[in-house]
């Protein structure tokens, strides 16, 4: 005989011949020839030598035990004096009741929708995030959830999860803020056949999104078509200064149009217009002459009108000098004095008055 000695917290199994045939707690037991003692620790999980069939009859032993079946597409997680300990798949969990308050929650995993009682704080750790699904919906989004490719519900701003199985699970986002659509560089014909490249925009906004995703393909691209051939059909009824002179009314005249569109496409227009109007480069050089020619003649035209309203000014003068001989006198020391201001000396004597004098010498002899 051997004596051997459970401690607290221990178990002790004995075996025979591959069977087992008691179960020792703490204390000090007597082991007889040809039994075989396993002692367990009670704050782990149970591992067997022997398949669980063989021992499922001992009552002793399985009134210690949590016997945890997990199923095929089931998780159960393992919680340990309230904490979270551990996730179990599919097999037989084997843990011992005596010394530690284990609690189980099981899920099923051929449903999408993971059960609330499941703390989603619980989702991020890592031995749960690999059989979770994860789809994120920003703030400025709204997006349609597509299970097995069928459209099942619209998700606001949030984080939505769900469990790993065979179930195809998509989201299509739509973002909800307001968009600008560039239309560049579109090469168009004005009436009179110049040729011009326009860039053109427009502002815009989602606000039907099973419209935008489910009933259309590439709803922006879509908008964009229709503005283009808008404005191509505009800017062929005006000539090339009637488009330069009319750029708001064609914008204008888009927006109205396409307003039609899109409603279809369940996107609501906000505004647009004319950014650029770009010439070829042989257009710009005749637009460039044509201005240089007309700045050309205002400057004429503005250089003669200020001759006439001199001259016009000159003769005004002349006439009030002809009829008053006073002020001729001092229009005549006037220029005598601006002459004077030229020379720095100038040298006088005494025959006759000092401005009859400035005079004689300034006098051209005709």
């Amino acid at each position: 005989m051997k004596r051997v000695r459970i401690t607290n917290g221990s178990v002790g199994l004995v075996f025979k011949n591959g069977e087992l045939i008691k179960v020792l707690e703490k204390g000090t037991h007597w082991l007889f020839f040809n039994e075989m003692l396993i002692r367990y620790d009670l704050t782990k999980r149970l591992e067997l030598p022997v398949a669980f069939e063989m021992v499922k009859d001992c009552n002793e032993l399985i009134e210690m035990l949590h016997v945890v079946e997990v199923k095929d597409q089931e998780l159960v997680l393992v919680f340990e004096n309230g904490n979270f300990r551990e996730v179990l798949t599919s097999g037989r969990h084997l843990f011992w009741n005596k010394l530690l308050d284990y609690n189980f929650i099981k899920a099923d995993m051929s449903q999408l929708e993971i059960p609330k009682e499941i703390d989603s704080n619980l989702l991020s750790r890592y031995e749960l995030a690999r059989f979770v699904r994860v789809f994120e919906v920003s703030a400025h989004e709204e997006a349609l959830l597509m299970i097995d490719d069928v459209y099942t519900q619209k998700l606001n701003a949030g984080i939505y999860r769900f469990w790993k199985n065979d179930t195809s699970v998509k989201i299509a986002r739509v973002d909800l803020r307001h968009l600008q659509l560039e239309v560049s560089g579109q090469e168009l014909l004005t009436k009179d056949k110049a040729a011009i490249r326009i860039n053109f925009f427009a502002n815009h906004k989602v606000v039907n999104s099973e419209k935008a995703i489910l009933d259309n393909k590439d709803y922006s691209k879509q908008l964009y078509v229709a503005l283009q051939l808008s404005l191509r059909a505009f800017v062929g009824q005006y000539t090339l200064d009637e488009l330069l002179s009319n750029k708001v009314t064609i914008a204008e005249s888009v927006f109205t149009e396409v307003l039609e569109v899109t409603e279809d496409l369940g996107v609501q227009l906000l505004s647009c217009g004319i950014k650029d109007v770009i010439l070829t480069g042989e257009m710009k050089d005749i637009m460039n002459q044509v201005l240089i020619a007309e700045k050309r003649a205002q400057a004429s035209v503005i250089t003669r009108r200020e001759e006439t309203a001199s001259t016009r000014s000159l003769l005004n003068t002349a006439k009030l000098m002809a009829d008053n001989e006073m002020l001729y006198k001092l229009k005549e020391m006037e220029y005598v004095e601006k002459i004077a201001d030229k020379i720095g000396e100038i040298t006088l004597n005494g025959n006759g008055g000092m401005v009859k004098q400035l005079k004689e010498i300034f006098a051209v002899n005709t």
